[in-house]
């Protein structure tokens, strides 16, 4: 099977933290409408790597999104330009209600924002049923909605997530799982990092393992059938 032309390219990624080199030059790709994921245990330096792309932490080395080099692009420009992350944690503006938390995922799309709130509530129809609940009243699996209804609220070209089931229910999490994986058939492509692999695997196409700050192995979702395979990587 060919493979499908890159919406990301990520090219000898590096970051530090004071003295610690917490990410080796790393590069890594998503092709278009791609689901991949990025496995490790933890201290390996995923949730740098995503923070790097998007420029959270200072780092060198290029990101080449849509035939596009926008290394030199600020944040900010690059969640204009379509990439888009659901960090670990959420982030959302708790005192704030679930309709007003999603507007402003949508701050700039004006009139056109109602019709994407809609395709949100298509999603995940107990986010329309908390519509004037604040964020901080939700239980931890409906904050995770809404975490990933609001970037979803930027019409992002690729959805970048850190540990979406952290701290979820198992049901919950599978929910959250499922509805990625809904999406990422829609044409969405999606680089997620994830600690439940077996999750992952469910609907990655592609997986990467880092394990200390490096790329240990790049290899087909499929090939990885058990815990065992995962840990002669994580071991490397």
């Amino acid at each position: 099977m060919s493979q499908p032309a890159n919406l990301l390219e990520v090219v000898e990624l590096s970051a530090h933290y004071g003295r610690v080199h917490a990410l080796k030059p790393t590069s890594i790709r998503v092709g278009e409408g791609e689901l991949v994921t990025i496995l490790g245990p933890n201290g390996a330096g995923k949730t740098t790597l995503l923070r790097a792309m998007l420029r959270l932490t200072p780092a060198t080395g290029r990101v080449i999104f849509q035939g596009r080099d926008i290394s030199s692009l600020s944040t900010h420009e690059r969640a204009a330009a379509g990439v888009i992350m659901v960090q670990e944690g959420r982030g959302l503006f708790g005192q704030m209600s679930v309709r007003e938390n999603l507007t402003l995922g949508a701050y700039t799309l004006g009139a056109e924002a109602g019709r994407e709130i809609d395709a949100v509530f298509d999603l995940f129809p107990r986010l329309k049923e908390r519509v004037d609940q604040i964020a901080a009243s939700l239980s931890g699996g409906e904050q995770q909605m809404l975490a990933v209804g609001r970037a979803l609220m930027a019409r992002p070209k690729l959805l970048v997530l850190d540990e979406p089931s952290l701290g979820l229910a198992p049901r919950v999490a599978m929910e959250i799982i499922e509805t990625l994986g809904a999406l990422n058939r829609k044409g969405l492509g999606i680089l997620l990092v994830e600690q439940k692999a077996p999750l992952a695997l469910k609907l990655a196409r592609r997986v990467y393992v880092l394990s200390l700050g490096r790329i240990a192995a790049e290899l087909p979702a499929s090939e990885i059938k058990s815990h065992h395979d995962l840990a002669r990587y994580y071991l490397h």
